[in-house]
């Protein structure tokens, strides 16, 4: 009951089985080398300008193995040391009376421990002197980076700033990094885990069923983001996984637009980018709709060119297959259908530079990526499919000169011998995104 009335007051989700955290604690656990420990740190909470931050997010692997969601937090694991009452150690932020006043509620350590399932958890001004103790019995160490292939870090992280101050107190350890072997757990997600993706692409269907009772011609797109914010927060999001993208007209061709400052005119297509975040964990859809309800007969060939694509490149989503050769397929495929379409000439496709394949005037992007706790989430791009990865699926073809884009998206597990669409549920055929938008 203790655990619920804390999630109430400071979580916008609901609570979280601890078992989940426990269980990939002990999978983590299983990588390490013989008296090895572990220490991870939250995120830090980042400044705008004057005496203003930005929305707090939590660093993705501490939630990974712990659920803890507050900032000043940190993960100690150390599996091998003799006392086992400090072979996991929790160290999260002394709340006060006027902490709770300005800043509300904080974990208790009692809350703590239910949430993370770690019976040790002590106050971070311990944190230090328990190190101290913990590193005379460690030989290996291993410490937290940020090792996505597209992250751009300009300002150190609070796991960057303790790898350089572990290192000048205890120069003689042994040191480790710990994200390959994060990469690697992550990349598989548990039952748990869709579960609360599954949440996640449930609540991006209900703010995707509002907005098409609400697009029409000369609506702002800001509007429609407006939309879809509503109904992820009255449904325990935080809001929008990722900045979203309204984009009508020629907009659309512009991968990442995100001004959504534009006005929706009739005859136009209307491409959105959007996800709902639930509990850390991200959606991710791209859907296309007619801004008047209707596809004309060229939109909806180009639609359905990219429907049959996405639909196609599920099927090769199967386990023992890999990223590079997967892009590689559906980089045929959609040659075929451009072809057809009058966009590319066969015998110029047949002659063409295989480096650089014709598609990609039309089809710019990748098709998939990992995806989870982060929207591009970890994994290792050579590291084959396996049960239990989460992709996204997302064709499509961009035609500047008729001021045309149309992309589609859905988010799928891969199984033994299907994917799971998370997403299925959600309207995409051309025929039902036309009866629904014309419903009265």
């Amino acid at each position: 009951m203790l655990i619920l009335l804390f999630n109430y007051l400071i979580m916008k989700y609901l609570p979280i089985d601890s078992q989940l955290f426990i269980e990939n604690r002990q999978r983590l656990i299983q990588h390490l080398e013989p008296n090895s420990m572990v220490v991870l740190h939250s995120n830090d909470i980042m400044p705008t300008n004057a005496d203003g931050t930005m929305k707090y997010v939590q660093n993705s692997d501490l939630f990974y193995l712990t659920g803890i969601d507050q900032e000043e937090s940190i993960l100690v694991l150390f599996p091998d040391f003799p006392d086992e009452n400090f072979r996991e150690i929790l160290f999260v932020r002394a709340t006060n009376e006027e902490i709770a006043i300005w800043e509300g509620h904080k974990y208790t350590k009692d809350e703590a421990t239910q949430t993370s399932g770690i019976q040790k958890v002590l106050w971070v001004s311990q944190f230090e002197r328990t190190l101290y103790t913990l590193m005379t019995q460690a030989e290996h160490v291993y410490l937290n980076t940020n090792e996505h292939l597209r992250a751009d870090i300009q300002v150190p992280t609070r796991d960057a700033r303790f790898i350089k101050w572990c290192q000048e107190h205890y120069p003689l350890h042994s040191y480790r990094r710990l994200a390959p072997i994060m990469h690697k757990l992550r990349a598989i997600k548990s039952v748990g885990e869709v579960e609360l993706l599954q949440t996640a692409c449930n609540i991006t269907k209900e703010a995707f069923d509002r907005v098409l009772r609400f697009v029409k011609p000369g609506v702002m797109e800001y509007e429609i983001e407006a939309e879809y914010l509503h109904e992820f927060v009255r449904n325990r999001s935080r809001g929008f996984a990722y900045e979203p993208i309204v984009a009508s007209g020629g907009n659309a061709c512009v991968l990442h637009y995100i001004e959504n400052n534009d006005r929706c005119n009739d005859g136009e297509l209307l491409l959105m980018d959007v996800g709902a975040e639930y509990a850390n964990y991200n959606a991710d859809m791209t859907r296309t709709i007619p801004v008047n309800g209707r596809f004309t007969d060229r939109h909806k060939a180009v639609y359905n060119a990219v429907l049959r694509v996405q639909k196609e490149a599920m099927g090769l989503l199967r386990p023992g297959n890999t990223i590079k050769e997967y892009h590689k397929e559906v980089g045929k495929i959609m040659e075929s259908e451009l072809i057809g379409l009058g966009l590319l000439d066969r015998e110029e496709v047949k002659n063409q530079d295989e480096k650089q394949p014709l598609y990609k005037q039309y089809f710019m992007h990748g098709t998939s990526h990992h995806l989870g706790l982060d929207v591009h989430d970890v994994g290792n791009v050579y590291q084959k499919f396996q049960p239990g990865m989460v992709f996204t699926v997302e064709p499509g073809i961009y035609i500047r000169d008729e001021n045309l884009g149309i992309r589609l998206e859905n988010n799928v597990v891969i199984r033994e011998n299907d994917v799971y669409d998370l997403m299925r549920n959600i309207p995409i055929e051309a025929e039902e995104i036309e009866t629904l938008m014309n419903e009265k």
